[in-house]
């Protein structure tokens, strides 16, 4: 995601601090990762500031672009950027990726998934 996003980044924030109050102590098991697809502007310090309104456990991630783009091609995800009058966006992935203990993909939530499927899937892997 990114720190400049109008909608789906901040909902799916605010629903992945819903999730994990819901799982109670089952969350201290979830390592939850925010990695930036617009490393220019998130820098560690923007994104530490921008994750202060979620919960605590998330932690954002930033590198390089080279890095940002090795990161996409790792989890097959897509990020472009779009041009906007004189400034830019970034058009993205809106899924969030669920991996087991292993770091091996288990499978997607996507943003328009209810809590209860969302859920359902995370405790699967837990």
């Amino acid at each position: 995601g990114f720190t400049n996003c109008p909608e789906v980044c901040p909902t799916t924030l605010f629903d992945i601090t819903t999730w994990l109050k819901t799982l109670g102590p089952q969350a201290d098991r979830l390592q939850v990762l925010f990695i930036t697809v617009d490393p220019e502007r998130d820098t560690p310090q923007q994104l530490a500031l921008y994750l202060e309104s979620f919960d605590p456990r998330i932690v954002g991630l930033s590198g390089t672009g080279e890095q940002v783009t090795a990161a996409l091609a790792a989890f097959k995800a897509y990020a472009k950027r779009v041009p906007t009058n004189g400034d830019y966006t970034m058009d993205h992935t809106a899924s969030t990726y669920v991996l087991d203990a292993g770091g091996r993909f288990r499978t997607l939530i996507d943003y328009h998934e209810g809590a209860a499927a969302a859920l359902a899937k995370i405790r699967r892997v837990l």
